[in-house]
């Protein structure tokens, strides 16, 4: 699991050791994957690897060796910024975590994939729902679920399947302060049909089903809260 030291990731991480399997997480700070190691159960191991490294990423495949379930979950924090604002270098650079590390995770990391096994990787709904200030993020989102049908075909019989959560209480929201945060969480929360913002336990469920259900495959699977219909 690619970026499970936190958030998501972690509580991925979580449901699928419950489940009785043998995880490992790989994050690009020791200290997180420490931190995580301690909430997972014994026989769970961590790895240091830059997922924006394509070297780091294709060293770390050829070490660990044969897997059934590729995850991504790896993310920074959320940027909103106008277009009139935007710096192309900066636009660029946030591509290299989200996309490009997915890429090289899928292309690095695929070949190990045992019969039967899977690749699920992250967007958001900001593809379908954006605001002002998220064409960054919408673009991404979009690319990445282009990217996961694409994938679901050349790389077939590897089911290959795409979670697209709304807003979820993470890290990935560090960027605002805590009153900017809990305002955020309250006013989607009150819009959305549940009433409330996800937690990552809520998207954790939906990754494990898609481990599972071996009839899946170039699925775009939404988890908002019905945040797409208001």
């Amino acid at each position: 699991m690619l970026g499970a030291s936190s958030g998501i990731g972690l509580a991925t991480a979580k449901a699928v050791a419950a489940g009785g399997a043998t995880t490992v997480i790989v994050s690009s700070n020791q200290q997180r994957i420490d931190r995580a190691l301690t909430e997972l159960p014994q026989g769970s191991t961590g790895f240091v690897v830059d997922l924006t490294n394509e070297q780091q990423i294709k060293n770390f495949f050829s070490q660990i060796g044969a897997f059934d379930h590729l995850i991504y979950t790896a993310g920074e924090a959320i940027q909103l910024i106008t277009i009139a604002d935007a710096v192309l270098a900066d636009a660029q650079q946030y591509f290299n975590l989200r996309y490009w590390g997915a890429f090289m995770a899928v292309k690095y990391g695929s070949p190990n994939i045992n019969a039967g096994g899977s690749i699920t990787l992250t967007g958001g709904i900001a593809s379908q729902r954006p605001g002002s200030g998220w064409w960054l993020g919408s673009s991404i989102c979009a690319a990445m679920e282009g990217f996961t049908r694409a994938m679901a075909i050349e790389l077939a019989p590897i089911r290959v399947n795409l979670v697209s959560p709304g807003v979820v209480k993470t890290n990935l929201w560090n960027s605002m302060s805590e009153a900017e945060r809990d305002g955020l969480y309250t006013g989607v929360g009150n819009s959305l049909p549940v009433k409330r913002v996800g937690e990552a336990e809520d998207i954790a469920k939906t990754y494990l089903y898609l481990m599972q259900q071996p009839y899946s495959t170039g699925q775009v699977v939404v988890v908002d809260g019905g945040g797409v219909l208001v």
